[in-house]
């Protein structure tokens, strides 16, 4: 059901902006949809939800359901409440865009991460071969980051802003509260940009395209660089690295710094700081990569984000012991049999652990069990969520079956325990506990990733060496050679060469990598994990292995590949 609610008698919307609009002119439809998936391509929304402002007020609401014309997944309806009962006879998705189009006549659309909203509806437009009307689009994920200090702020997602800039409506997942906190991040964005003299739309929309004058006198960094792949270190006046950033063209990416192609206000302070750029030039895009990221990890710049505490990792293991249990550790030993990670955060480690115990009894106490001394039971052997080996409720022998099953699924087959975690998802969201079953699905999440990344690790650390090419951009061959899960050589065979001599010199001449102990110990999982993403890419071929390279049929690797669409993953 499609269902309209006006706040305020409607103003007269201007049907264009001229030169310098006063902000307080300009109508602005703040939108927000939710689909059944991340992509427009494959999925369909599910409701829309849209805020006219002018002037600082509230000129009229939109909201409606709209029929996908697809079962809506169970992780969606988890997350926004939304079920197919509630959208059966709601307009398919041409009315409810027909509709929506008319209610944003002539006014700028604003969205937080626009791209994602205004793709959908794009989509659903070409879908219904109507045209799209040309419509000024601000995005406020992309304003608030040229705004907002680091600390303000941790992170540019709605739901800290909001709180940020203390939002009337808190959001959570359904499209029109969700456009009333975005309305009231946009007014306190404006509000920060008022005081630096942005009046106007135009300059508005062109803020983050300024240019700075220390941007500009700094362009002479980049003159003598060259146009090759490589890394790239901005430096200050005492030769520490500020920033370490990776390009297929050294100079023409270090040379979009002091233009306005580069939006992100730290890299505009960073450039203020910076005295001089040193190139490190690299045989392959893949060695270049992984350069930048060792050279993070070792230098610590302060104006990277990423890959800067790999040491922060986190990983879950059995324990060794007669009745074992899953324990949170900074570092896998030599020994542990069964692990599974590493994670970003101890939050997501425990997640994956919580996970593991919806669906199989293991016991969760942390005290070492006697197989012959009981002791008392706890909550949960009472609840009959554990095996209670305590008491005596199992022997070692049933334990371990028990046990077992933990052990396939971390090791292999972990379809079993993803059903059932789906299945008590559907159970929550069937009872309405929608909340509830969002906690699952974030356990789910962090299971499936952290057995899958440990399950697709674990053979490459162990091959001793793979050698494997890829067709060049600018022809020939590029080749790299990995043992045990670090990058060990690369080069590149030029067009019309015989590739085999290359990959013979490439073999002699790369790093000796001795076989780790532990996870870590040959390279950062970060590396790994990026040659992992590198060997699965479609056109990459192994020349030669020294080995066994493999991946369970059931592992979690292939239901990561399955809830990504659902979950908005990156597969």
């Amino acid at each position: 059901m499609t269902t309209e609610a006006t706040r305020a008698p409607a103003l007269a919307v201007q049907e264009t902006l001229g030169l310098g609009t006063d902000l307080r002119d300009v109508t602005f439809v703040v939108v927000d949809l939710e689909t059944t998936g991340g992509s427009p391509r494959d999925c369909g929304i599910t409701e829309i939800g849209a805020v006219k402002v002018r002037g600082g007020e509230v000129i009229g609401e939109l909201q409606t359901f709209v029929n996908p014309g697809e079962p809506i997944p169970p992780f969606i309806q988890s997350l926004t409440g939304i079920t197919d009962a509630m959208v059966r006879d709601a307009p398919r998705s041409a009315a409810a865009v027909t509709s929506f189009l008319e209610f944003a006549k002539g006014a700028v659309l604003v969205a937080h991460n626009a791209r994602f909203d205004i793709s959908f509806l794009k989509a659903a437009c070409a879908a219904a071969e109507m045209p799209w009307p040309r419509h000024d689009v601000l995005d406020t994920v992309h304003l608030a980051r040229q705004v907002m200090r680091r600390d303000e702020v941790r992170n540019h997602k709605l739901s800290t802003l909001a709180v940020a800039f203390g939002a009337t409506t808190t959001p959570d997942h359904r499209a029109l509260h969700d456009a009333r906190a975005t309305v009231d991040v946009l007014h306190g964005l404006i509000g920060r940009l008022g005081s630096l003299g942005v009046t106007t739309f135009e300059e508005l929309a062109s803020y983050t395209s300024r240019v700075t004058p220390e941007q500009r006198r700094k362009r002479h960094l980049a003159r003598d660089l060259p146009n090759v792949p490589g890394v790239y270190v901005f430096k200050d006046g005492q030769g520490r690295p500020l920033y370490v950033g990776v390009s297929v063209d050294i100079r023409t990416r270090v040379g979009s710094y002091f233009t306005a192609s580069e939006q992100r206000s730290r890299m505009s302070e960073m450039v203020r700081i910076a005295e001089s750029v040193t190139p490190i030039p690299c045989a392959t895009t893949l060695e270049a990569r992984v350069r930048e990221l060792r050279l993070i990890a070792s230098a610590k710049p302060r104006y990277n984000r990423r890959s800067r505490h790999p040491e922060r990792a986190w990983w879950v293991r059995l324990t060794d012991e007669p009745f074992p249990r899953l324990s949170v550790v900074k570092r896998v030993h030599a020994g542990d049999e069964e692990w599974m990670g590493p994670f970003r955060s101890k939050s997501s480690a425990d997640e994956a652990v919580q996970a593991l115990h919806e669906v199989v009894p293991l016991r969760q106490c942390l005290v070492r069990i006697s197989p012959t001394r009981h002791s008392s039971p706890c909550v949960l052997a009472d609840m009959g969520r554990c095996a209670a080996p305590c008491i005596g409720g199992v022997d070692v022998e049933g334990y371990g079956r028990t046990v077992a099953q933990a052990r396939t699924a971390l090791r292999g087959d972990a379809r079993p325990v993803l059903a059932g975690l789906q299945a008590r998802m559907s159970e929550l969201s069937g009872q309405e506990r929608y909340e509830d079953a969002g906690t699952v699905r974030d356990r789910l999440a962090a299971l499936v990733r952290g057995v899958a990344r440990s399950q697709r690790a674990s053979p490459l650390l162990a091959t001793a060496e793979l050698v494997a090419a890829r067709r060049s951009p600018v022809g020939g061959w590029d080749l790299v050679c990995i043992r045990h899960g670090r990058l060990a050589g690369s080069t590149s065979a030029p067009r019309g060469a015989d590739p085999m001599p290359y990959v013979e010199a490439l073999r002699a001449s790369a790093e000796v990598v001795p076989p780790p102990a532990v996870p870590g110990d040959s390279a950062l999982p970060d590396e790994t994990e990026l040659l992992l993403r590198w060997l699965e890419e479609p056109g990459t071929r192994v020349v030669d292995i020294e080995g066994t390279w493999t991946c369970p049929v059931g592992g979690a690797a292939a239901a990561q590949d399955e809830l990504a669409p659902a979950l908005g993953w990156a597969s």
